[in-house]
């Protein structure tokens, strides 16, 4: 069986640049290395989202972003997750063969209601809707991060004990972890995540996304002073990602010398980010004035994922004596 490689993007807000270099760009990457399926996980973001409209509108916003940076629907599979409804039955037939111990000890549910989100059956189950996500399009391997490292080993858990209750069924997917991930500093210095409320966004207007760089918490050292640990400074970490390799050399090497400042670090943060992500954003308006094919694109890629996954039902139906 060729490799098939499954990532999904759940719509719970504004994407930010620590999702886009530690999920999107490689993840987009990948595109050119074999078979591709990425899906807006909707069902997934139930258990968080509660707004209709919200949830619609985050749906859109992640089709837009994902195909502005860079995701070719003619090279990979790309959809919305209710539009193959088939997760839904197959989240059942996994979850009436997992134990309710090994979902108990699920980090993500003892995490999330330690932070005060109230329980309930869609936070429980979340395990065993990923498992259905995965095992219904025959994918062979799925990158995670560390965080969710647990999440894949309970679906493998669950394609096992399904294949020795019933008969090899389901491909049994492999983890693809990242290891060298670097964390991706926020606004305050902190790991950016939409938690701390310190993102920076990837869309923005110009003015906006200016004003959120130059309030990146610094130290108090005046512009003269030398800045011997300029590389370790929240600011000079994020100019890594964007700036030309020899412009970062020469900036870093201005900062421990003295006369450069804070401020210069940041309009040069800005000037190159804004670069960075020009062709992104042209891309981004181009699709949101052609907002009818962007929904094309997901319907086509719901078809085409959905080919699979009938198939693959039919294989469980079958196993499980349903037909």
């Amino acid at each position: 069986m060729p490799s098939r490689t499954l990532t999904g993007i759940t719509p719970s807000g504004t994407l930010h640049v620590g999702n886009y270099l530690g999920a999107m760009r490689p993840a987009i990457a990948a595109q050119e290395l074999g078979e591709c399926y990425y899906f807006i996980a909707d069902y997934h973001s139930m258990t968080t989202v509660d707004d209709a409209a919200v949830r619609r509108q985050h749906t859109r916003g992640i089709a837009l972003d994902w195909l502005a940076c860079g995701l070719d629907p003619a090279k990979s599979v790309f959809w919305k997750q209710s539009d193959v409804p088939e997760v839904c039955e197959l989240t059942w037939l996994l979850g009436s063969l997992t134990p309710m111990g090994l979902l108990e000890r699920a980090h993500s549910f003892k995490d999330k209601t330690a932070k005060g989100i109230a329980p309930n059956f869609g936070l429980f189950a979340y395990p065993v809707l990923m498992a259905a996500d995965i095992l219904l399009y025959d994918t062979t391997v799925v990158p995670v991060g560390k965080d969710q490292k647990q999440h894949l080993e309970m679906t493998r858990d669950m394609a096992i004990k399904f294949n020795q209750t019933y008969g090899e069924t389901f491909v049994v997917p492999e983890p693809s972890i990242a290891e060298d991930v670097a964390v991706i500093p926020g606004l305050d210095g902190q790991k950016m995540s939409k938690s701390y409320n310190n993102t920076l966004p990837i869309f923005g207007e110009e003015k906006v996304l200016k004003k959120k760089i130059m309030s990146i918490v610094m130290d108090s050292r005046t512009r003269e002073e030398p800045k011997p640990d300029g590389e370790q400074l929240p600011a000079s970490q994020l100019l890594k990602f964007f700036a030309p390799p020899e412009t970062y050399a020469s900036i870093m090497d201005q900062l421990k010398a003295g006369g450069f400042g804070y401020g210069d670090l940041k309009k040069a943060l800005f000037e190159h980010y804004w670069e960075f992500f020009r062709e992104a954003r042209v891309k981004r308006a181009e699709l949101e004035a052609n907002l009818d094919h962007v929904d094309a694109v997901l319907r086509d890629g719901a078809e085409r994922a959905r080919a699979v996954a009938r198939e693959v039902m039919g294989r469980a139906r079958k196993a499980c004596g349903l037909v």
